[in-house]
């Protein structure tokens, strides 16, 4: 046991189970002043500003200064405050029996002075539900009188709750209660089910691990690594032993998993083993009765047409398709499939079409093929051999014609067509043949089939009054009624239908304890709680999500481009009035000195397009209407940076000779006359546009301090290397603006032209 670094404890009522939510596992709701009383005996702890919030006054991703400041104060703040530990872990006491148990938080709901366990925690610490008195206190347990904890008019057991941190586990021995548990059965089922529904392991547990086919598996908790009386099995590598309650359970489980292995899939006399399947593959399998055969399409063209045809001689092979996409994650089932053929006809298919609703946002397509048991007794499954069936899945261009005529039957010129048989016979012979025909043959009007009169088939031939169901014997009919017409419960709500059919399309559209892959909290989960509105909730039907994901939507979160407070289902909305704020903003104005890294701000002189610091040695305090005495001062700063040079070893200006030396490949650079400059700066002089009321666009070539040449050097290295992809070009304002809000980070500056500068190509 770790030492606890919070100590905390507190006598509460239970809730009772009419009154407390379900929850699952090992998981408990505490009262909002538990959390308050918590926090208060949490230890202080150092914690780094890794928080998105912002910690300037006024943050603007624009603004370089605002920018930059909000960067330190993200990168040197260090707050010190109560964090609580993670994950929390309880130990519950029932003072009644003297029983404990070890326990993780759900949430901090539950009334005053209540906390809610789950069924798993009462089963465990003995409390039974008639120990529950109503909340108006028309009971009460004589050997448990009132405290001054427990609400008034309410009774029922007191639990003490303990705060306990529990090591993380290692090692956690099981032994399962029956025999003949498969580890392909609940090696995978136990490990989801300790994810989603356990904090905690306790010594001398019962878990019941449900199955997939209405079946549970049910194990002892034998021995946990650390040793103790309890683990966290929460960001922790658990390795699982399951080992044997006795003996002869091994001896009964070890016979049993030899029986499954002689029919187990891939042998002769069992049934094939499926796989990923590719566009026009072909495969020659068998099925025993009452088993599944799933097979995966992972890749096809989405702009062809999908062609999924099964050829059998057994009647009772079906065939099930269904997508895996975030609303379907089930493998097709008889009772859970989007599409399915269970007549008795072959060949069996579907033909799924690009625009097909089904194939929306699909992942891959689940194919199944299944056999109808022919009987429940486990002796006689055995004894039946395996079905053959041929499966092949083909594409074709949607541009492919299509013919809709059915072939005529081909016939001599001059043949005649049998009224009875509809066969063509010679014109000369029709008479003999219809004679013949009448006397042995018959025509069934409803599925247009011919029979001989004294036949099985015709004896046995039937048709359902409900529907266009027919068959040629009594087992056909009663796998039709028992498909078709026979009322079946809906495993997940208890809601009654007619057939297979009915009750699969329920089980994938409507039924609430239909699993999907929420977009917010990404987790398998049903699709609508017991707490969540109904599907015929007018947010629901507006939002397009299911209950669930419109409840779990209602999570709020910080934006991470302007950190202010969204819900989770608004965050796409609200993300692309960023990208449209983004795309219609205009391009930063830029220094006109060519070897600036820093955009205009007002301390500048926009008329010229000079910032700040590059205007600043310019600026004399005196009346220059007209910019003479400004140009006369621009001249001489480059009669100065060409006749002695700045002197700074970063200067790259082709118009200083400092930086004139340092790029020339070698060391000759004879000193330029008075006459030779003026010949290359007047015309840069001319070229400027100092007139009152205008704006200049002529560039300069003035030198600059080692951070802007830096930033601007960045910003053309970017907005280079940039040019040649199409989805990631920036133009150069953009490419300066993002260099100076970031201070120069090659990294940071890409961060930010993807998160606000627009691509040329926008």
């Amino acid at each position: 046991m770790t030492q606890d670094t919070l100590v905390w404890s507190s006598q509460l009522l239970v809730a009772s189970p009419e009154r407390a939510p379900r929850l699952p596992g090992d998981k408990i709701t505490l009262p909002q002043s538990a959390l308050e009383q918590l926090l208060a005996a949490a230890p202080l702890q150092a914690v780094p500003s890794g928080s998105p919030r912002v910690l300037t006054a006024s943050f603007d991703p624009f603004n370089p200064h605002t920018f930059a400041a909000e960067t330190r104060a993200r990168q040197e703040i260090e707050q010190r405050q109560q964090q609580l530990p993670h994950p929390l872990t309880f130990r519950i006491v029932n003072p009644q029996n003297g029983r404990f148990i070890y326990a993780g938080i759900r949430e901090f709901s539950a009334d005053e002075n209540e906390v809610a366990l789950s069924t798993l925690l009462r089963e465990s610490l003995d409390i039974k539900e008639e120990a529950f008195s109503s909340e108006y206190g028309a009971t009460q347990d004589p050997g448990h009188p009132q405290t001054e904890a427990e609400p008034s008019g309410r009774t029922g057991p007191l639990v003490t709750v303990h705060a306990r941190q529990l090591p993380k586990g290692t090692y956690v021995r099981l032994r399962p209660l029956e025999s003949g548990y498969d580890p392909d059965d609940w090696k995978a089922l136990l490990e989801r089910y300790l994810r989603d529904n356990f904090t905690t392991l306790t010594t001398g547990e019962l878990l019941t691990v449900p199955g997939t086919r209405n079946e549970s598996f049910r194990f002892l908790v034998d021995k946990v690594f650390p040793e103790g009386e309890a683990i966290c099995v929460v960001d922790t590598d658990l390795e699982v032993d399951i080992v044997a309650l006795s003996e002869e359970q091994a001896r009964e489980t070890l016979q049993k998993r030899l029986e499954k292995t002689s029919r187990a899939p891939g042998t002769t006399s069992g049934s094939s083993i499926g796989g990923i399947l590719s566009i026009g593959e072909e495969v020659n399998a068998q099925i025993l009765p009452g088993e599944y055969v799933d097979y995966e399409l992972r890749d096809w063209d989405r702009n062809e047409i999908i062609q999924i045809e099964l050829t059998t001689d057994d009647p009772d092979v079906s065939l099930f398709v269904s997508p895996l996409s975030t609303r379907q994650r089930n493998r097709p089932r008889t009772d859970v499939h989007v599409l399915g053929d269970l007549s008795s006809q072959s060949p069996k298919g579907f033909e799924l079409r690009p625009t097909n609703v089904i194939l929306e946002g699909a992942e891959a397509l689940y194919i199944s093929v299944h056999t109808i048991p022919t009987s429940n007794e486990p002796s006689d499954a055995q004894q039946c051999s395996p079905s053959r069936y041929h499966l092949r899945i083909t594409a074709k261009s949607t541009n492919a014609p299509v013919d809709h005529d059915e072939v005529a039957e081909p016939h001599e010129p001059g043949d005649v067509q049998c009224k009875n048989c509809q066969q063509w016979v010679p014109e000369r012979t029709l008479v003999l043949h219809e004679n013949f025909c009448l006397r042995n043959n018959i025509f069934c009007s409803e599925c247009c089939n011919v029979f001989q009169k004294r036949s099985p088939a015709w004896q046995g031939h039937w048709h359902c009054p409900h529907d266009s169901g027919y068959g040629n014997d009594a087992s056909s009919k009663d796998k039709h009624d028992d498909i078709f017409h026979q009322t079946y419960k809906c495993s997940d709500c208890a809601e009654e239908f007619e057939g297979l059919p009915a009750l699969a399309q329920h089980r994938t559209t409507d039924c609430p304890g239909k699993l999907i892959l929420c977009q917010f909290c990404h987790l398998l989960v049903p699709q609508r709680g017991d707490s969540d509105p109904d599907f015929r909730d007018p947010e629901v039907m507006l939002s397009g999500l299911t209950p669930h994901e419109l409840v779990d939507g209602g999570r709020t979160t910080e934006c991470h481009l302007c950190n202010k407070i969204i819900r989770l289902r608004d965050m796409n909305t609200h993300l692309r009035h960023h990208d449209l704020e983004r795309l219609s903003r205009p391009a930063p104005r830029i220094c006109l000195n060519m070897n600036c890294g820093r955009t205009l701000n007002k301390a500048g002189k926009e008329s010229i397009g000079l910032c700040s610091f590059c205007y600043g040695p310019l600026y004399v305090d005196t009346h220059d209407p007209e910019g003479k005495a400004l140009r006369r001062r621009i001249e001489r700063r480059y009669l100065s940076q060409m006749m002695t040079g700045c002197g700074k070893s970063w200067c790259q200006n082709e118009y200083c000779k400092t930086g004139k030396q340092k790029a020339a490949s070698d060391s000759n650079s004879a000193a330029m006359s008075v006459a030779e400059i003026m010949k290359i700066t007047r015309p840069l002089v001319d070229a400027l546009n100092l007139q009152p009321n205008s704006s200049n666009t002529a560039p300069l070539y003035l030198c600059v301090d080692e951070t802007s040449q830096h930033r601007r050097n960045l910003a053309e290295l970017i907005a280079a290397e940039s040019a040649g992809e199409s989805n990631k070009s920036y133009d150069l304002p953009w490419c300066i603006a993002g260099a100076e809000a970031t201070g120069g980070s090659l990294e940071k500056t890409r961060e930010w032209l993807s998160k606000w500068a627009p691509t040329r190509g926008e």
